[in-house]
Parts: C-alpha cells; structure tokens; sequence
C-alpha cells in the first residue's frame, strides 16, 4: 500500500457478451487435488505426458464459484511444449521464477527456441506475460518475439522490459547498481488475424537475440474478443464531434475534456470509437458516461513530457478535506463527481516508477453512485486510487495488470463500495486494498475476484475498515511482506478501538488461498497466508472465516503479531501444505476452530508455533485435525513447499546459530596478504576472524566487515534496529580501540551511525565498553571514524548500532579492533599508563546518568524499542503499544545514584503534543515510590524537550509511567536524560 495521502491507479476487457459475468454461488465440494481434499474444485495445471514439464501446481483461474470469471483460458509455459529451459519451483524473493506464476517459467535464450501452446478453446487474441533482462542503465531494453500458428508465422510481438525491473528499498528505484531487484515481468497483447480453433499450435518463438539475450516466458492468456462495440443512439461522438485524435498522433486531453463536459450538461452519452488516445492529464468525471468500444479497441494512454506527475487517467472530484492530501486544481474541486460510468475501454500508461504523490493512476478522485465496469488498466501508479469520503462505487468486469503500487486501494471514508469479478496481477503493492486513514471505511466489498501475485505487500487487505466482506475470491503467489488475505490495525489513523479500526463483522467466506504468503524481508521470518496485525492496537471485531481453502501455503497458514487478535472464529476451512506451521502466535490470539483440518505441514509434529503461552487461546468447537504439538524455538525453519502433499523444496534451517565458534582455526593462513597491511603496528585483532550479525540483507554479510576490504560491507535488515554485529577474537584479548570504516566511495553520502561498543569473555555476560553515541562518517576524511575506551579484557567485541541519518539499517564495511599494546596475539599484562584521551579523564560535574544504560518496556510498537531513549540520539525513539494506556518506560542506571532532574525529548521536527505521565524511583525493582506525581508536559515543536524536577532522591530504577498523549495514542520519547541536579 502506497502511504502518501496523495498516492493513488488500473485496466482489459473480455467479450462484448460481458465475458466476466458474475458466477452463481458454488456447493461446497469435494475434490482430490493430488492427496488433498480441497473445499471446492481446483485445477492442477500440469502438461501432457510427452513433454517436460514443471511441478504440477493448483491454478488460481478456472475455480467453480470463487475468484473472477474471466474471459480467457490461461496456459502456462512450464506445461507447453518447448526446447527451452525450466526455471523453478523458487519462492525466495528475488529470484526470476519466484515471480512467475505458480513460481515456474521457461527461459529462451538462443535462435529457435521457442513455447508453444495448444488451444483449449477458439481464440483471436492472446496477452503473454514474460520478462527480459534489465540494462546497464535500467532505462530496459526493446525486442521483439516471432508469433507462429501451426508452423507460419503471422506476428511479430513487440516486448520490453521498461515496465519491469525496480531496486533497492521502499519506494524503489530504477538504478541496476542497486540491490533489492524485483518485479522482473511484464505483459504484452495482440490480436490474431483470424479466430484460430481449439487444438491450434500458437508458438512463441525467439528469431534474434541481438537485443535481448534472454527471454523468460511465464505464461499466455487467450481470448475469443468480440468486434467493436458501436456508438449509441444519440451519443455524443468525441473523434467526429470534438476533435479527440484516435492516432494518438497529439494530446487530446482538452478535446477529450470538453467532450465529458458536454456530455455531462446535455445528459448524453460519450462514445470513443476504435483508436488509440494520447492523454498528458486525467480527465475529470462528473455525472456522465464514458464508453468505448472495447477495451481491446479503444486505448487511452500518455504522460505529459514536462510535467511528468500528470499523466493518462480519469479522475472524479476531490472532497476539500477528505482523503487526497494534495492541491486540488479548480476542475477537481466540488467532490464527490456523482453517477459515473466508464465502461468498455483500456488505460495502458506509461509509469516507469513509482513516486507516492504523482497523480498518475488509472481512476481517481471521488465518485460516489459511480460504476467502472470492463475496464483494461496497466502500466499505471495505482489501478485506482479512490480518496473518499464517496459512497456506492463499484469497480466491476475489469482487469489491473502490471502496476508500480497497489491495484485498487478505498482511501478515507469510502462506504458501501465493492470491487467484484476483478482480474490482478502483477501489481507493484497490494492488490485490493482499503486504508480508512481520516475516515471510516463502512460496508465494502470486495469479492469475486481474482489476485495474483502482488510484488510487495498482501492480495487483499482491510486496514481497519466496519462491516466488511472479503468473499469468494481466489488469492494466488504472494512474493514478499505480506500474505493472502490481512486484516489489520496499522498505518496512520488506523487504531484498534478508534472509528476506523477494525470492527464490526468481517466476513471472508469461501475464499481460495494458495501459494499465498511470503518471507518479511524486514522481519526476516514468514507471513501467513491469512495474518492478524495489531501494530496499532488489537483487531477485536467479529471475524467470520469460512468455508476457505488455504493450499500450500508458502510458511504458515494462520499468523498474528503486534498486538494480536480477538473474536475470529475459522469455520470448515482446509488447510492442504505449509511450509513452516498451521498457526504461528507471535501474538495474543483468541480464535474458534470449527471443523478446521490442517494437513501436509511441514512441521508436522509441532504445527502451531506459540510464544505467548496461554495468551493464545484456541476454543475448540469440534471437528478439528492436524492442530497437535506446539513449539517455540529461536530458529525459524526453511519452508517445504507442497503441492497437494508433494513436496517440492526445503529443508534446514534459515538461521545461522545464535552463537559464533568458540574454537578459532586450528592453522593460520600460512599465505600473508599481498598487500602490507595499513593498520598500526599492534594489528587488527578482528580482521579474519569469525563475525556474526542480528541479521543481513542478502550478500552484505557480517564477514565483509572483516575480510581487510573496505569496498565490501556489512548491511542489517531495513527499519528494524537495533541491530548487532559481533566479531569473535578467537581468544580473551586487551582491547581499547576500535575504528569503522563505511565505503570511500563517493557515492556513499555522509551519515551518522549511533552505536555503543560492548565486549564479552563468553558471548553471553556483555559490558559496555563505549556507551552509545553517534559515529558521524564522512567521505571526504575517508568515511573512517575511531573510538577509543579504557582498555579491557574481551573476546567478543560488540557493536549495538541504533539508528542510521543515511539508510535504516546498520552498516559497517571494516569492524578493526586493536589491543591497548605488544602484539595482536600477546595482549600486555600491564595495563597502559597513558590513559586514551577519549573520554575524558575527568567526567561532567553533572552527567547523564541515564545515557548507554539498560532500559525496557511494558510494551513497544514494532522498532521503536526502550533502547532508542538511552542511546544518545534524539531521532531515534521509544513508542509504546498504541491505544493500550498505560504504558511505562523503565531504565536501570547500573547502581542506586542520587537523582533529582530528567530531561525528556521528543524529535526536533516533531508537530507540538503533550504527553500525561507521572515519574517512579526503585532501589530494588520491585517497591516503586512517586518522584513526581502525574501531570502533562507539552513538547513544542522546534525544541520538543520537557524538564521534570523533584526532591532529589537515590534510585537505581528510574520509571515513566504514561497515561495519554495529544499527539498519538501511545507513549513516545526519544531521550530520557536523568541528572542528579
């Protein structure tokens, strides 16, 4: 999901017949999927037995009573006949085939090779999803593919990867040097020069590979596509009457405006015949109706050159002071627009990348009594991004493909809404999406839709939302952060117990999930196919699952995590293939299980993960299987993928021990480096030496800040300190000195680290040897920075990094550490005489007593933990568990110290707020008396800093204890200072 208030985008169509008719209810039946019984009939694709084809796997098309009708017959590539080369079954992020349907494709990569398909039914047109290699430059590459019938060929497809390919972190970039590359496919359509019958050979062949040398087929989709639909009677003609260009030759953005316009004040219907449209700006909607002739016929498309956040769409009428954060131009004011209908034509843009605030989605605005209906949208920011407050708006008969952010996302006070018998895929976020953030969101819909593979995030979510159904869809290949089907409190303006939490009934009746959730490249562990998530408060609401198939899940099937959820019950729901547990309980969970059956997990003997004991509570109402053993390790387990109970990979574990050697090599290297050395003459203990880290992101691995090579760095997770790296000497060595080097490159910009230096004998008793401050790198002194401590005896030398002004993540490409005298392998016996001249010998009359010291929490939301208030950087923070007053903040100052003054700090850049809290001292920990009774202490914007004092008194525990806050429903601080006057 796009955060930005202003964010927002969607796409084709099927017959003139209205191919995507809505299907009728479906029986629950029974179905042998390979050895799993699923709740209704799920095609297993697989090839005929003369080819070699992939793994056989359930396919998210074609299933009786659930998901979209589509138009089409889909035939996947891996199951065609083909000289190329299988790729997959991959689910790990990043990797080609981890993105292609059913996570298994066919790479071409030399004249002649080819795919070829065999009709299932007649079709004029077919839509190939494939991927091509990135450029150097990540501005993609142009090429072309032979389309052959039965042995001749009658096309030439054009391809690209300029749609595809993004790097780096959230909101992703274009640059290849980066890391992170995903969203590798794209798709491309033609219409044939005849209707070909069922049991035709359409092949796909590569003739060159001059400008591509690689192309990746996913799959193909083939149609039967009507003629043209004809103008109306009495329709207003907006090529013969007002000018529009069907060339797509010029922008007909004005001529298509005054078109609407006059359709609008004479009631009249506005045709666009056959052609292709260029539009620099969206088109504003307001009581008219819009048609094509088919979204295979009639195509809207363009971007503005110059200002490149306008681009094709149509929008209706912003609310003043609803959803959209942005500036609202005089043509989109005086929303919502009023009984809209755009119907039987294509969008297909030109977004490249994905910047939150461009207005450069398909559909937009606000439309309250509005339909979409048999709309193609692709190559757009979002399908549509609707920002409310609106009412009874409908999306219906459409496609959304190939999207740089979400498909479809009800933004702020959309109320009785539905999206139904909607095709997505390829989206650059989540699928289907609603975001209550300044308004409630009442009474929507979405069911009856199809959602495959999202690239970011869930197939469908509420985030917060009242009374809603999430019914009869089928959610396929979820990639990374997210799951199936989530339901959550998170994101702003959304809190459990407040107007646009979660609540009400949620109905998810009759879904079909498979291959859903993923592994959380942040978290670093699996998301469920259906997740809880109560980062801002518990979900509590009356949760209705049913009748669900949730199949080969890719960890487990049922998660919940932050604050938990209550008042869920999961009613005749089938749970065939996960690949780590059942359920994994990160946190509090009452849940009902009726005639739930889980089988085929692989952690068959201890299918439920719980670490929260009794907090989770599973109320048995008979019928259930396959739900006994529980564990709770520090290793999650490698996914073992299934297919209706076959398995397909895994194996091990995904978490290197918790604990580094404890026996250093037995043979040193008997080959010095080629290069001398530049450390001091009392070497560099650490260089060599075995390093372990909290996390690491991809190839960036604790043992690059080792290896003596500046150029190559360490780098933790994202948006999840603290983080530790952790170099093992081998053995208990004087240490009083440590230096950090980043990168010299230019590239790299100036950055403070803040980050506090501990050691340890054994790996498990840790002193802190330099308390925590930030380490400021600048690439023009050569991105290196020295610490210097008293020197002390240690074998494992610590870094607790906190916070990063350059990326959120730790990084570190050199960790040096250097003995307080003699050599690297005989550490002095007699301490140096010559104290370091950092820090000073003489400490402040009145030090910060607080400052490096233990702290803790009665509970915090996500990485926003104690230690950020004791770290010495005032723009890293402690925030609480939302909506869960009290909360309370504790720091140990290491002994009973008099005390009579705390500074407390908030951001600088923070908006003013006040915060009720009232300050307890402990000698013991246990017996608390007040130092300062309860009142409110306003932080203002700019300084953001509160004095409190009292009668000085000893205390070794020093607590806060917050009752409210005008600012955000949770405690916050970023800096607890404690002085002694």
């Amino acid at each position: 999901m796009s955060p930005s208030p202003a964010s927002q985008s969607h796409q084709p169509r099927p017959l003139r017949s209205r191919g995507f008719g809505r299907r009728g209810a479906a029986a629950v039946l029974s179905f042998a999927v390979a050895a799993a019984a699923a709740l209704t009939a799920v095609t297993l694709a697989g090839a005929p037995a003369a080819h070699a084809a992939g793994v056989p796997a359930p396919s998210p098309v074609g299933i009786a009573g659930r998901g979209a009708n589509v138009p089409f017959k889909e035939l996947e590539a891996e199951y065609a006949n083909t000289n190329g080369s299988l790729i997959g079954p991959d689910r790990y992020y990043g990797h080609l085939p981890s993105e292609a349907s059913g996570r298994q494709a066919v790479t071409l990569n030399s004249v002649g090779q080819y795919v070829e398909f065999t009709l299932t039914a007649p079709a004029n047109a077919m839509s190939l999803r494939y991927s091509l290699p990135d450029t150097s430059d990540g501005k993609g590459r142009d090429a072309s593919l032979d389309v052959q019938v039965n042995g001749s060929s009658v096309k030439t497809l054009p391809v690209t990867s300029k749609y595809s390919w993004y790097y780096g972190g959230y909101p992703f970039n274009n640059n290849p040097g980066d890391s992170n590359p995903h969203h590798f496919y794209d798709e491309a359509r033609t219409m044939f020069p005849a209707t070909y019958p069922i049991g035709t050979k359409i092949r796909v062949q590569v003739t060159s590979t001059a400008q591509s040398s690689s192309f990746t087929i996913d799959l193909a989709d083939f149609e039967q596509v009507a003629g043209p639909i004809g103008q109306p009677s009495g329709s207003i003609n907006a090529v013969t009457d007002y000018g529009v260009d069907p060339t797509g030759a010029t922008d007909s953005t004005a001529k298509m405006q005054a078109a609407v316009n006059a359709g609008q004040a004479q009631h009249k219907v506005v045709y666009v015949p056959q052609g292709t449209y260029t539009l620099y700006d969206h088109v504003i909607v307001d009581g008219v109706t819009v048609q094509g002739a088919g979204p295979w016929y009639t195509v809207f498309g363009g971007r503005d050159p110059v200002q490149r956040n306008r681009a094709a769409g149509f929008y209706g009428k912003y609310v003043a002071g609803g959803g959209y954060g942005g500036a609202i131009r005089p043509q989109e004011a005086g929303g919502p627009s009023q009984n809209v209908t755009l119907k039987d034509f294509a969008i297909i843009g030109d977004i490249q990348e994905r910047v939150d605030d461009d207005q450069v989605n398909g559909i937009g605005g606000a439309m309250s009594n509005s339909t979409i209906d048999d709309l193609w949208i692709q190559h757009v920011k979002v399908g549509a991004w609707m920002d409310g407050p609106m009412d009874h708006f409908t999306i219906k008969n459409s496609r959304i493909l190939d999207t740089t952010a979400d498909g479809v996302n009800f933004h702020s006070g959309v109320t009785n809404s539905t999206v139904t018998n909607t095709f997505v895929r390829n989206v650059g976020d989540d699928g289907l999406a609603s975001w209550p953030e300044k308004a409630p969101n009442v009474s929507d819909s979405f069911d009856h839709n199809t959602v495959v593979l999202p690239i970011l995030a869930n197939n469908i979510v509420t985030y917060g939302g009242k009374d809603f159904n999430l019914s009869d869809n089928v959610m396929a290949d979820t990639i990374t952060n997210g799951g199936g089907l989530h339901i959550a409190n998170r994101y702003p303006g959304v809190n459990g117990g407040g107007p646009n939490g979660v609540s009400g009934t949620i109905t998810a009746a009759r879904n079909t999930l498979i291959r859903t959730g993923n592994s959380d490249y942040n978290w670093q562990f699996g998301v469920g196919a259906i997740w809880f998530d109560g980062l801002q408060g518990k979900v509590d609401a009356n949760i209705q699952i049913s009748d669900t198939d949730i199949l080969d899940s890719s960890y487990e099937a049922i998660q919940s995590i932050e604050s938990g959820v209550t008042g869920a019950t999961f009613k005749n729901v089938n749970i065939d293939g996960a690949g780590t547990y059942a359920i994994q309980a990160q946190a509090a969970a009452d849940l009902t299980f009726i005639n739930v059956k889980a089988k085929n997990i692989a952690q068959s003997a201890t299918p439920i993960h719980n670490c929260v004991g009794t907090a989770l509570n599973i109320i048995d109402g008979g019928g259930n299987s396959g739900l006994t053993g529980q564990t709770c390790t520090g290793t999650w387990p490698t996914p073992v993928w299934t297919n209706g109970g076959v398995p397909t990979g895994g194996g091990g574990t995904t978490t290197p021990p918790t604990t580094p050697p404890t026996t250093p090599p037995t043979t040193p290297p008997t080959t010095p480096p080629t290069t001398p050395p530049t450390t001091p003459a009392n070497g560099n203990l650490a260089q060599g030496h075995a390093a372990t880290a909290s996390s690491t992101v991809q190839n960036y691995s604790a043992a690059n800040a080792v290896d003596g090579n500046a150029s190559t760095y360490w780098e933790s997770n994202s948006n999840a300190f603290p983080q530790t790296l952790t170099v093992d000497l081998g053995a208990a060595k004087s240490v009083n000195k440590v230096t950090l080097k980043l990168p010299p490159s230019a590239d790299w910009a100036t950055r403070t680290e803040n980050l506090s230096v501990l050691g340890s004998t054994d790996n498990s008793s840790w002193s802190t040897l330099k308390g925590a401050a930030g380490v400021t790198f600048d690439p023009s002194s050569g991105n290196s920075a020295t610490l210097t401590f008293t020197a002390a005896t240690a074998r494992y030398v610590r870094l607790n990094v906190t916070g990063n002004t350059g990326w959120p993540a730790g990084q570190i490409s050199e960790f040096e550490v250097y003995g307080a005298g003699g050599t690297p392998t005989d550490p002095p016996t007699t301490p140096p005489t010559t104290p370091p001249t950092t820090p000073p010998t003489t400490p402040p009359a009145n030090p910060n007593l607080a400052q490096g010291h233990a702290a803790s929490d009665t509970g915090h939301a996500d990485v926003y933990v104690a230690g950020n208030t004791v770290d010495g950087n005032v723009n890293t923070y402690w925030e609480s568990t939302n909506s869960a007053f009290p909360q309370s903040l504790t720091v140990d100052l290491g002994a009973a110290k008099t005390v009579g003054r705390l500074v407390l700090k908030l951001p600088t850049n923070w908006g003013t707020r006040t915060e009720t809290l009232s300050v307890l001292g402990s000698t013991d920990n246990s017996s608390y008396s007040t130092l300062k009774a309860s009142t409110g202490y306003t932080f203002t914007l700019g300084t953001d800093t509160a004095t409190v004092t009292f009668t000085p008194t000893t205390a070794r525990y020093l607590r806060l204890t917050f009752t409210g806050n005008t600012g955000w429903p949770a405690g916050q601080l970023s800096e607890l200072e404690a002085y002694a006057s």
